[in-house]
């Protein structure tokens, strides 16, 4: 995985109509974020956008290559797609479909924070006892 800065920078130039993107270096490429949701990697200077069922379309009919980590192991693969060029130079539809990815990308997500994150009335509740003394615990009178 590698990416020039120039090139990231032109990534985060086009993607300015977002919002909130930020970027972070990881294995030589960079991860992409718009607030805490990972919706695009850069390798080898290729963008490449995150999919799932409902944008996948948009790139197998153009005949956009997957993204695939491992090169001597090419049936491994990751939920995320090449760019086609006319998207990534046209700064108004590379916000199109990166608003889907980033879509995608929360969707994959609800599940998971759903199970992990208590409902709102008991976090409120453990909010209110921890506003007590942070770890102190009472006794029950008896």
């Amino acid at each position: 995985m590698a990416v020039s800065s120039d090139y990231l920078d032109y990534v985060h130039d086009q993607l300015s109509g977002l919002g909130g993107v930020s970027s972070r270096r990881m294995f030589g490429g960079a991860g992409l974020y718009c607030d805490e949701f990972f919706f695009a990697l850069i390798d080898d200077d290729t963008l490449y956008l995150r999919v799932n069922d409902a944008n996948r379309a948009d790139f197998t009919t153009r005949g956009m290559g997957q993204f695939r980590p491992y090169p001597d192991s090419p049936q491994l693969s990751m939920s995320y797609y090449e760019t086609p060029v006319d998207v990534l130079e046209d700064a108004a539809a590379l916000v199109a479909w990166a608003r889907r990815s980033v879509a995608a990308a929360m969707a994959a997500l609800k599940p998971a924070t759903r199970a992990a994150k208590p409902p709102a009335k008991q976090a409120a509740k453990k909010a209110a006892g921890g506003a007590r003394g942070a770890g102190t615990r009472t006794r029950p009178q008896r």
